[in-house]
């Protein structure tokens, strides 16, 4: 097992686990990274696969992802202009890593939920 260390620097800068998983454990990002598993998509039609995420967050979501290098925005020169986003080879490893949470989730949800049930009385 690789050593992990929690570093405490004031910001969180230096700290790998809140710098990077951060960044793609959050609820829109898995989404988007899932969604992009097999190539690439509009934003509309990303948007449409992920469902009730607004504009706004989508945007912000990908600007991310694509600052953290998980994923490609190309500009298709129209008409009509429209543009896609991929995943880079980073953004493959990702997801290869999430997939099993995913179906972790998927596998335990009903006890998740019955949990939560027993705990909210």
């Amino acid at each position: 097992m690789l050593p992990v260390t929690v570093a405490t620097d004031e910001d969180g800068r230096l700290c790998p686990i809140r710098n990077v998983l951060s960044k793609v454990t959050g609820k829109w990002q898995t989404l988007i990274v899932l969604a992009l598993e097999d190539g690439a998509l509009r934003f509309g039609e990303l948007k449409r696969t992920i469902g009730d995420v607004s504009q706004r967050v989508l945007t912000e979501n990908l600007r991310t992802l694509e600052r953290d290098g998980y994923l490609t925005r190309t500009v298709h020169h129209g008409p009509p202009i429209a543009v896609s986003y991929e995943l880079t080879d980073l953004g493959v490893e990702l997801l290869r890593v999430l997939k099993p949470m995913v179906t972790f989730a998927a596998e335990n949800f009903a006890r998740v939920m019955a949990s939560r049930e027993t705990y909210d009385g």
